[in-house]
C-alpha cells in the first residue's frame, strides 16, 4: 500500500471482510464450547465407531487385496478380533480394579488403625521434634496445622470413600444403558466398516476438486498433529502402566493394579506425571523409616523417568512443533478453560491451528489485518491539521 489510505469503497470491503471472519470464529468457538459436546455425547457410538473404522480401514484394503475376500466378511472376521482381545484385556483390568477398591473400601479402618494413623502419628512426632527448636509461637503453629491436618485426613478419606461407593452403585444402575450403548457402538462399526468406501464417496463425491483437495490437506495435518500426538502419549502412558505394574508386584505393594492405572492415568497428563505422587511417597517413607520402600520407589520413578527421557524423543519426534514456552502457555489456557481435559487438548489444538496455518488457509486473513493495520496508520499519518493550525494558513493562502 506504500504508506496511502484506501478509497471508502476498499475500507469498506476490507471491514466487511474482517466482519465477517470474526462473527465466522466467533460462531465456530461457541459452537465448540456449547453445541458440540452434547452433540458429540448424543453421537458418540457412531463417531467411535467411524474413528475406529477410519484406523482399520488401511489394514482391511491391505487384507482384502491379498486375499480377494469380500469385504464385509473381512470386517466381521477382523472386529470379532479386535473385540475379543480388547474385551478380554479391559475385562481383566476393571475386574482386578473393582476387586481392589472394594477390599480398600472394606479394609479402609483396619487400614486407617493400624497403618496409616499410627505412621502420621510418627510423623507428627518426628516434625514435632525437628520444630522444638524454633520459638513457642512457630513450634505451637506448626503443630496445630499438623493437627488439623491429621483431622481433616480422618474426615476427607472416608467421604471420599464413600462417594466412591455411591458412584460404583450409580454406574451399575447405568449399566443397562452402557451396554444398549455398547451393542450399538459394535453394530455400527460392522456396518460402516463394510460399507466404508460407498459412504466416504458418498460424502466426498459431492465436493469440488478444490474443496476436496483442501479438506484433504487439512485433514492429513490435523490427524498428524492430533493423531501423532495422543497416539505417542497413549503409547508412552500403557508402557509407564506395564512398568508400575511389574515393579509394584516385585515390591509385593498392595493394590497393584489400582495404583499402577492411576499413575498412569497422571503420567498421561502433560507436566503432572507419575513422579507428583511418588516422590512425595517415598519423602514421606523416608521420615517414617521405611527406607527401603522409599529407596525401591524410587528406583521405579527413576526407570519410568529414563524411559521417558529415552522413549518421548523417539515416539513423539517432531510432531508437536512447539517451543517450550508455546507448550506452557497451551497448556496454562487449556487448564484454565477446560481443566484435566484441556491440559492434555490445549497442547493438541494449538499444534493444528499451526499446521494449518502452514496451508495457508489463514494468509487471507492476515493479509487483511496488515492491510487494516496500514490503513490505520496511513490515516493516523495523514490526518488533518487542528482549527487552531488551519487558520493561518487559510490567511497565508488568501495573502
Amino acid at each position: 500500500m506504500n504508506g496511502k489510505e484506501l478509497t471508502w469503497r476498499e475500507r469498506g470491503r476490507l471491514w466487511l471482510r474482517l466482519g465477517i471472519r470474526l462473527a465466522g470464529t466467533i460462531l465456530v468457538v461457541l459452537f465448540l464450547m456449547y453445541g458440540a459436546p452434547p452433540l458429540l455425547g448424543l453421537l458418540m457410538p457412531f463417531v467411535l465407531a467411524l474413528v475406529l473404522t477410519w484406523i482399520l480401514n488401511p489394514a482391511i484394503v491391505k487384507v482384502q487385496r491379498r486375499l480377494g475376500a469380500s469385504r464385509k466378511v473381512l470386517s466381521l472376521v477382523l472386529l470379532i478380533l479386535i473385540f475379543t482381545v480388547a474385551g478380554g484385556v479391559l475385562a481383566a483390568l476393571v475386574y482386578n480394579i473393582v476387586n481392589e477398591v472394594a477390599s480398600l473400601v472394606i479394609n479402609w479402618p483396619a487400614i486407617w488403625a493400624d497403618s496409616l494413623q499410627p505412621a502420621i502419628a510418627d510423623l507428627e512426632g518426628f516434625l514435632s521434634g525437628l520444630f522444638a527448636g524454633l520459638p513457642q509461637q512457630v513450634s505451637q503453629t506448626v503443630t496445630d496445622g499438623l493437627e488439623k491436618l491429621v483431622s481433616w485426613l480422618n474426615e476427607m478419606i472416608p467421604g471420599l470413600l464413600s462417594q466412591a461407593g455411591s458412584a460404583a452403585g450409580s454406574f451399575a444402575f447405568s449399566i443397562p444403558s452402557f451396554v444398549v450403548a455398547l451393542v450399538i457402538f459394535v453394530m455400527a462399526t460392522y456396518f460402516i466398516a463394510s460399507d466404508y468406501p460407498r459412504l466416504r464417496l458418498m460424502v466426498t463425491g459431492r465436493l469440488s476438486p478444490g474443496v476436496r483437495d483442501f479438506f484433504g490437506s487439512v485433514k492429513r495435518t490435523a490427524v498428524a498433529a492430533f493423531g501423532g500426538y495422543v497416539k505417542a502419549q497413549l503409547i508412552l502412558s500403557v508402557v509407564v502402566f506395564f512398568i508400575l505394574l511389574a515393579g509394584f508386584v516385585i515390591i509385593r505393594q498392595p493394590y497393584s493394579v489400582l495404583l499402577a492405572f492411576l499413575l498412569a492415568v497422571l503420567d498421561f497428563i502433560p507436566i503432572v506425571g507419575s513422579g507428583t505422587v511418588m516422590v512425595p511417597w517415598a519423602v514421606v517413607d523416608l521420615f517414617l523409616g521405611e527406607y527401603r520402600h522409599a529407596v525401591e520407589l524410587m528406583v521405579i520413578w527413576g526407570i519410568i523417568a529414563l524411559f521417558r527421557r529415552v522413549a518421548e524423543p523417539k515416539v513423539v519426534g517432531d510432531q508437536t512443533g512447539l517451543s517450550p514456552i508455546l507448550s506452557l502457555v497451551s497448556i496454562y489456557v487449556g487448564m484454565k478453560l477446560a481443566g484435566v481435559a484441556g491440559m492434555i487438548l490445549g497442547p493438541v489444538l494449538c499444534m493444528v491451528v499451526i499446521n494449518i496455518s502452514r496451508l495457508g488457509v489463514l494468509d487471507g486473513v492476515l493479509s487483511d489485518l496488515r492491510l487494516a493495520a496500514e490503513d490505520l496508520a496511513a490515516i493516523l499519518k495523514n490526518r488533518p491539521a487542528p482549527e487552531a493550525e488551519r487558520e493561518p494558513e487559510q490567511e497565508e493562502k488568501k495573502n
